[in-house]
């Protein structure tokens, strides 16, 4: 494939997902020379100086661009979101306490199977029973007395589900934020754990984001292997084993490049501006049908279904011949789904839009 060709290929893989353009060709020139060192982000030693810039530089600019409070600790872990759905309950809870889960999707399943191994599981709130459609209002929860923490996922990638704003919680509030992290500002004052997957919205796989209240981190068990101990990952600056350098270095360069896009005020407007396009395409027809409920549509993952699955398999094919890649939905609910990350362009949902206008006009 010809690099003109490569750059008409509008990416909607739901993760491993887009990245910026000017950080891939960023990422490959320190492949081969970090900085005027000679040698590459891979090779570099995790305990020299030339990485040690790369990761205090991330660590400092997550800081400044998610406006992060001093009293939150910034921490770079390795298994994705899956590790957490365990380390979270082994760091704070024990078999006799109890945390609150609201359930709205495939990953908060995972979180709770994992979660009810280590400890007790109420749930404050099941979507299954629609479908995972819409989300709860504070009014519809129903939590426990007492939790030792409260846990929601911010954004569903397979439903197309955005919490508006975090949910009210007894206790403290975790948040599974892996497929929109700094798509939009975070309401620190809510929440005591953030963590995010960068494979989605951050940078490449293997890198996790964890961001966490350095009270609750003082709280952390320390009866546990040091591999699983998140207080061992701060107190070692997250470099307690060899760290992920590559990701992290990249997930680096991804910040910057948010940064400069205005920081998340402005990210968060774009994206608005992004999936008005293609929601605007499903709103103004009957031929499409939006899975997730108006009032909770996310901006990142947008699911919909055209009238009849065969109709759905030949948009499918539509979209590939336009240099539409990746848009099928997920093998649970079937369908159609755009994934409309950060580094998605806004022609690409234009492009989008118009297909979905004249796909409708031509098959419906």
């Amino acid at each position: 494939m010809s690099s003109a060709t490569a750059e008409s290929i509008l990416n909607f893989s739901a993760g491993p997902a887009i990245l910026p353009r000017q950080v891939l060709e960023q990422a490959r020139a320190d492949i081969l020379d970090l900085d005027g060192t000679g040698i590459g982000i891979m090779e570099h030693s995790h305990r020299g100086a030339a990485f040690t810039k790369v990761i205090d530089e991330t660590r400092d600019n997550c800081r400044s661009l998610g406006n992060i409070p001093d009293d939150f600790e910034i921490l770079f872990l390795q298994g994705g979101a899956t590790s957490m759905f365990a380390l979270i309950p082994m760091n704070l809870m024990d078999r006799e306490q109890q945390a609150d889960y609201i359930h709205t999707g495939a990953w908060t399943k995972k979180a709770i199977e994992d979660a009810r191994i280590i400890g007790n599981v109420h749930l404050a709130w099941d979507g299954t029973t629609c479908d995972f459609k819409r989300l709860p209002g504070n009014d519809e929860l129903n939590p426990s007395d007492d939790p030792r923490y409260t846990y929601y996922c911010s954004n569903n990638t397979i439903y197309g589900t955005m919490w508006p704003s975090p949910p009210s919680s007894n206790g403290r509030l975790i948040c599974d934020m892996s497929s929109e992290m700094f798509s939009r500002p975070i309401d620190w004052s809510r929440h005591d754990l953030v963590y995010a997957g960068a494979q989605k919205n951050l940078g490449p796989a293997g890198v996790t984001l964890v961001i966490i209240r350095r009270e609750l981190l003082e709280q952390a068990r320390r009866d546990l292997p040091a591999m699983f101990r998140f207080d061992l990952h701060a107190e070692k600056g997250s470099c307690l084993n060899t760290p992920p350098t590559f990701g992290i270095h990249v997930m680096g360069l991804v910040i910057k490049w948010v940064m400069e896009q205005g920081g998340l005020d402005a990210m968060q407007a774009h994206n608005l501006g992004k999936a008005g396009l293609i929601y605007e395409a499903i709103d103004e027809t009957d031929f499409y049908t939006g899975h997730a409920e108006a009032d909770c549509r996310s901006t990142m993952n947008i699911t919909f279904t055209c009238p009849n699955p065969e109709l759905d398999a030949a948009f499918l094919s539509e979209a590939v011949a336009h240099g539409m890649m990746s848009l099928k939905g997920h093998r649970s609910i079937g369908g159609l789904r755009a994934s409309t990350y950060n580094a998605f362009p806004m022609e690409g949902c234009r492009r989008l839009a118009d297909l979905m206008r004249t796909f409708a006009a031509d098959h419906g």
